[in-house]
């Protein structure tokens, strides 16, 4: 079976990855995906790697990198008319974007008829186009359902009529038609359920870890970091700012990632931010931390799902996340992570085992079997087989 991978990178990774090596630009294709790909960043070429061990031909575009897909285009003898930045999206005022976090779900269509939410330019979604054409799939998995938005999936559909499945980890837009998928998979049971209701096809998928990290990094150190959070905190994590800002009173705590402008200028989370790591600096930083925190975006309600789970717990690092419904389905609570449900019981999870390197040590070691055992992209990607067998 041929395989299509679509996905799209934070404009801000992109401008990372060029700026570290400005040759990378005007190299050929082949070498900027391997460069894209060595970088370790998002799931890089995790999906499509499982599935060719499992038989079948994959290959992965990357739609919003304009330095790639230009240079693919250029090496097919497709016409590029000028340079075309990565799909970004027009400044909106914070206070806005406060204010609109609750009912983002209803606001998206407009969001995007406004051009306020990611797309691909003309340019961009031809070589795209010109790609399917080429690699004639015979299942797409599109992971970026808002770069390749329905109407330029129903386009992908003509070419050869694919099997279309969508990847989506958030609230789903009102008022999108979702029907030129034949399958939408996420990690979190609350949005298959919503799906469903819709009348789409929809299956739980979790994210994952891929063990060949382990292989491309240096040999671990000894942690020098008590404390460490790594991720993004914006309006769509309150939660996550309320807890982070509870700790940061208490505790040396580093952050890595970056802070919105709608967090107040008084937060005392500033003085804890560190910088932002991709890919396998991110990695690194989690093993170098005694303690790595994990709070899920708001959205997720009740339900645990996100990729801190199996990025911390696979690379071996001592994980204390936020207590789900379903967390147990997942990991053990108190063997294979530890767990908190207020910032309160949270900062005593952090006190203990700070203190006990053993106990630490314990929990890091069960958590990262269990993900190499059960939570790798491998067993995801025979998951998604399944759904297609079936």
């Amino acid at each position: 079976m041929r395989v299509l991978i679509l996905n799209a990178d934070y404009p801000k990774f992109l401008t990372w990855l060029y700026r570290r090596s400005p040759e990378l630009a005007n190299a050929s294709y082949v070498q900027q995906m391997a460069a894209r790909n060595a970088s370790l960043f998002g799931v890089a070429d995790f999906y499509s790697r499982n599935f060719i061990f499992l038989g079948h031909q994959a290959t992965d575009i990357h739609v919003n990198n304009w330095s790639l897909q230009s240079a693919w285009a250029r090496e097919h003898g497709m016409a590029v008319e000028s340079e075309e930045a990565p799909a970004t999206t027009q400044r909106v005022p914070a206070w806005l974007k406060r204010v609109a976090a609750p009912v983002k779900p209803l606001l998206r269509p407009l969001a995007r008829h406004l051009g306020l939410s990611p797309r691909l330019k003309r340019q961009s979604e031809e070589i795209l186009l010109a790609q399917v054409e080429e690699h004639k799939p015979d299942f797409v998995l599109n992971q970026d359902v808002f770069h390749v938005d329905s109407r330029l999936v129903r386009r992908i559909k003509q070419i050869g009529s694919p099997f279309l499945v969508g990847q989506v980890g958030i609230e789903p837009s009102r008022g999108v038609d979702w029907s030129p998928y034949d399958l939408m998979i996420s990690q979190l049971p609350r949005i298959v359920s919503k799906f469903r209701l819709a009348g789409v096809r929809a299956e739980v998928n979790h994210l994952a870890f891929e063990p060949d990290i382990l292989n491309r990094l240096s040999p671990p150190s000894t942690p020098d970091v008590d404390v460490s959070f790594v991720g993004s905190i914006s309006e769509d994590h309150r939660g996550r700012i309320a807890l982070l800002e509870f700790l940061a009173r208490r505790y040396d705590l580093k952050i890595w990632g970056n802070i919105s402008q709608t967090v107040s200028a008084s937060s005392p989370l500033w003085k804890c931010l560190q910088g932002e790591v991709w890919g396998a600096e991110m990695y690194e930083t989690l093993r170098r931390s005694r303690v790595t925190l994990n709070s899920h975006i708001d959205i997720a309600g009740d339900e645990a799902g996100n990729v801190r789970l199996f990025e911390a717990t696979g690379i071996g690092a001592f994980l204390l996340t936020d207590f789900k419904r379903n967390l147990q389905s997942l990991f053990e609570p108190d063997i294979e992570v530890a767990v908190w449900r207020s910032p309160e019981e949270c900062a005593v999870a952090i006190d203990r085992y700070l203190a006990d390197e053993g106990a630490r040590k314990a929990v890091a070691t069960a958590g990262q079997q269990k993900t190499l055992a059960h939570h790798t992209y491998r067993r995801r990607v025979e998951e998604i087989l399944a759904f297609l067998a079936q």
